[in-house]
């Protein structure tokens, strides 16, 4: 985070702000820069609203406004994800007063790009469809009374569960490039998470076995980067060293017929 050194003063009352762009995927990426009227408690996103109202670049010429992602804007839905000043995070709590200036806004580069800050972020959703990231009830019939779980481990998978998919842990992880398989931490997390469900554990092999193949577990280099990026602070390495040795175990009996 910023050390507050470039905040605007009553002499400069303006926000610099700087954003890598790009057309589509074809296009070449370039920079532009806005100036917006400081207001004590802007956050990133807050500030691409304000271009979006009037879009005007800080040469006065008027552009398209930028194109970005956002839902919730309260750090749950995971969709505001991008690289400001360096740092994958989310726009919605990248607070203006805690930035350097000029702030700089770009996308995140292990996902294809669409559009200005918007990325593709299927290889996700893709990953969570072959581990089968759920539990399967389909409401159609009473299944009587759930399992009894232990409060503790609940409140374990709690944690895991507040994942959102919002792809950090890929943007900082080294094993992650555009042109690999490798899944990233999020899903390993998530195959912790439903292997360890009372309900959900009925299909831990087939997740396991998912993983075992290329782009699973054997790819994570251990850089431990996605624990330190994660904007929900999930343990994300104990869950792939949890998954890691189910993985093994899951090898040995397939191996041993057992």
């Amino acid at each position: 985070m910023s050390k507050h050194h470039n905040q605007p003063t009553a002499a400069d009352s303006k926000i610099r702000l700087r954003v890598r762009r790009q057309k589509d995927a074809q296009s070449l990426p370039y920079w532009e820069d806005f100036e917006i009227p400081y207001q004590k408690g802007h956050n990133v996103i807050s500030l691409l609203m304000e271009v979006r109202k009037n879009p005007l670049n800080a040469q006065g010429q008027r552009v398209e406004p930028v194109v970005w992602d956002c839902n919730c804007l309260e750090e749950v839905c995971g969709a505001c994800s991008m690289v400001i000043n360096g740092r994958a995070q989310q726009g919605c709590t990248a607070l203006v007063d805690q930035l350097d200036q000029p702030i700089v806004a770009e996308p995140l580069d292990k996902f294809p790009i669409v559009r200005d800050l918007v990325v593709d972020r299927t290889r996700m959703f893709e990953n969570l469809k072959r581990v089968k990231a759920w539990v399967d009830i389909d409401g159609t019939y009473s299944l009587g009374m759930g399992v009894r779980q232990d409060p503790e481990e609940a409140l374990t998978r709690y944690k895991l569960s507040e994942c959102m998919s919002c792809g950090v842990c890929l943007q900082v992880c080294p094993q992650v490039a555009l042109d690999n398989k490798f899944v990233g931490a999020a899903i390993i997390n998530q195959v912790q998470l439903f292997n360890t469900h009372p309900v959900g554990t009925y299909k831990a092999n087939e997740r396991l076995d998912v993983l075992m193949q290329e782009g699973g577990i054997a790819d994570c280099g251990n850089a431990q980067n996605c624990v330190e990026a994660c904007p929900k602070s999930i343990p994300l390495t104990e869950s792939i060293a949890k998954v890691g040795r189910a993985a093994t175990m899951r090898m040995i009996r397939k191996h041993l017929g057992v």
